[in-house]
């Protein structure tokens, strides 16, 4: 992977073990000679990864719509700092620009980002990994109800194994390279959940 888009909060709840994780990730990035592409924003965990990531030495590239410079406090320092239209803009150009896709904890915007990207792929419209860092347990919750969705059919085991997840940045990555994406399209033809 040449580029990693991480999606994250333009808030950060001030845990110590959250920006620990961030800070190993950022420099994992960095010393792997991996690109950032993020939000764009100098705030909250946004602010902190693409600091981390600049301070290590590496390339941070952000996207944000027009609407949310001020309210995300668009990150002036970056290495680029690409300005578009809308939400689904900024999604599409990160995930363009990527060559695989990370989760941190965050709220609806965050969630919203993942499920997107990962919705994408599994109808093959990219082929990116898509990994969930669960630092401290964050998505232990969301996982259980992924699971759910496959004992009641609604999602295939296949497509439920395009989430890769881990606490641990460094196994994160090394599942992401070693990780060949393949979502099940079956029921997309024939409408066969079982």
């Amino acid at each position: 992977m040449k580029a990693i888009c991480v999606f994250c909060g333009a808030n950060f709840n001030g845990d110590p073990i959250l920006r620990q994780t961030v800070e190993q990730l950022a420099e994992i990035i960095v010393n792997r000679g991996i690109s950032l592409i993020f939000g764009g924003g100098k705030v909250g965990v946004m602010g902190i990864l693409a600091d981390a990531v600049l301070n290590y030495g590496g390339k941070a590239i952000g996207v944000i719509p027009k609407f949310l410079m001020d309210k995300e406090v668009g990150h002036t320092g970056l290495t680029e700092l690409h300005i578009v239209e809308n939400m689904h803009q900024r999604k599409q150009l990160m995930n363009d620009l990527c060559d695989g896709i990370i989760t941190l904890p965050g709220g609806f915007g965050t969630l919203e980002e993942f499920f997107e990207v990962l919705t994408w792929l599994q109808l093959g419209l990219h082929q990116h990994p898509v990994g969930l860092l669960n630092v401290n347990g964050f998505y232990d919750f969301l996982l259980q109800q992924m699971d759910i969705m496959v004992e009641q059919q609604f999602l295939k085991p296949t497509n439920r194994q395009l989430v890769l997840t881990s606490g641990d940045p460094i196994e994160l990555i090394a599942l992401m390279d070693n990780h060949k994406v393949i979502p099940d399209d079956v029921w997309f033809r024939d409408r066969n959940l079982t």
